[in-house]
C-alpha cells in the first residue's frame, strides 16, 4: 500500500472539503478504494499507487476549477470526476490566449489540458516529452496570457546554446546572431500570440526577455514568468543555478525531450537529474506527454513510435545478451 501527503497550495482547504466536509465527502465517495485523511491543509492518501495518482490529478483539476471561476459546486466535481481518468477536464473556456488575427490557441490533448491547470495551482511545472507534443508552445501561451493579465510584469525565455552537431565559431554574425538561430521556435510561438510591431516593443522594452541559460546566471527572477526549453540539454550544475533564481511572483515551466539529449561527453542531463531529485516535492507539477499529444504531421508520431520501439528492442536484446 503507497501512501502520499498532498498539500494543498493557493485554495483555502474549505472551498474543497466544504461546510461540515460535504465535499470531500462527496469526493471520497468516487473514491471507495483509497483512504483519505485530512489534517488542515494536508491530505493523507492511502492505497494503490496508481489510484492515488488519478486522485491527485483530479484534485489538480478541481483546484484549477475553482481558481478560474471562484465556485465548487457538487455539479462540478461529479463532472469533473466522471470525466474519462485518462483525460483531463476540459474547462469551460478551453482557450489559453488569442493570438494574431484572431487565432485561438488553446490545449488540444489531455496532457496539454494537464499542464494548463497545473499553471493555476503551480508556480513550478516541467513539461516533459517528444518533439511535436506543444510543450513548449503551450508554456509560450501560458507566459503571453500570464502578462496579458498582469499576473506577471515580464516573460523571460531561455535555453541552454548546446551545439547539437554544429560549430558556433564557424556561424556568422555577432553573437546575437550566433544565438538567435537557438531561440528561434521561441520567436515563432510569440510571432504567432503577439502582433509582430507590439512584440518587437515589448523585446526593445525588455518585457519580453529571450535569451541563453548562460544571461541568468547571478539573476534573480521576480514578477516574471519564466521558461526554460531543451532543458534536456543543461548540466546538473546549470539547471541548479536556473531553478535557484526563481524570485517572488514567478512561474518557471522547464520543458525538454529525454530522447534528445545533445550533452558531449556522456554528460548527465539536469533534466533527468532534476525529475528524479524533485518528483517528491509537492509544490511542484510534472506533465508527461507522449505521442498522444503530437500535433504535428501525422508522420511525427510514427517516427516517434519507430524510434520508441528500437529503444525497447535494444533493452530486451541487452537483457538477453547478459543472461547469456
Amino acid at each position: 500500500m503507497a501512501e502520499k501527503k498532498i498539500e494543498l497550495s493557493g485554495i483555502d482547504p474549505v472551498e474543497i472539503y466544504g461546510a461540515r466536509n460535504t465535499k470531500l465527502d462527496l469526493i471520497k465517495s468516487y473514491y471507495p478504494k483509497l483512504k483519505i485523511i485530512t489534517r488542515g491543509s494536508t491530505i493523507i492518501v492511502l492505497g494503490e499507487e496508481e489510484v492515488i495518482d488519478q486522485f491527485e490529478l483530479k484534485l489538480e483539476v478541481l483546484i484549477a476549477h475553482f481558481n478560474k471561476y471562484n465556485r465548487l459546486t457538487d455539479s462540478n466535481i461529479d463532472r469533473i470526476i466522471m470525466e474519462d481518468h485518462h483525460a483531463v477536464l476540459e474547462l469551460e473556456d478551453d482557450v489559453v490566449v488569442h493570438g494574431n488575427h484572431g487565432k485561438v490557441i488553446k490545449a488540444r490533448t489531455a496532457n496539454q489540458r494537464k499542464l494548463v491547470a497545473l499553471a493555476l495551482s503551480k508556480d513550478m511545472i516541467f513539461a516533459v516529452g517528444p518533439a511535436g507534443t506543444g510543450k513548449t508552445y503551450t508554456a509560450v501561451a501560458l507566459a503571453v496570457r500570464a502578462l496579458k493579465n498582469k499576473e506577471v510584469k515580464r516573460i523571460i525565455l531561455t535555453r541552454p546554446a548546446v551545439e547539437a552537431g554544429e560549430n558556433l565559431g564557424f556561424l556568422p554574425g555577432d553573437m546575437k546572431d550566433k544565438l538567435d538561430p537557438y531561440m528561434q521556435p521561441l520567436y515563432d510561438a510569440l510571432n504567432d500570440m503577439i502582433p509582430s510591431e507590439k512584440l518587437k516593443a515589448l523585446i526593445e522594452e525588455r518585457i519580453i526577455q529571450i535569451a541563453p541559460l548562460a544571461f541568468m546566471r547571478g539573476r534573480t527572477l521576480d514578477n516574471a514568468f519564466v521558461i526554460l526549453d531543451e532543458a534536456q540539454n543543461t548540466t546538473v550544475q546549470q539547471m541548479k543555478m536556473f531553478l535557484t533564481r526563481m524570485g517572488r511572483s514567478a512561474k518557471f515551466v522547464v520543458t525538454g525531450d529525454l530522447t534528445q539529449i545533445d550533452l558531449p561527453n556522456r554528460q548527465q542531463s539536469g533534466l533527468r537529474h532534476s525529475l528524479e531529485l524533485l518528483s517528491k516535492v509537492n509544490d511542484i507539477g510534472i506533465v508527461y506527454l507522449n505521442e498522444k499529444d503530437v500535433i504535428r504531421h501525422q508522420l511525427v508520431m510514427q517516427i516517434i513510435l519507430a524510434y520508441k520501439q528500437e529503444q525497447i528492442n535494444e533493452k530486451e536484446s541487452g537483457k538477453h545478451n547478459s543472461k547469456n
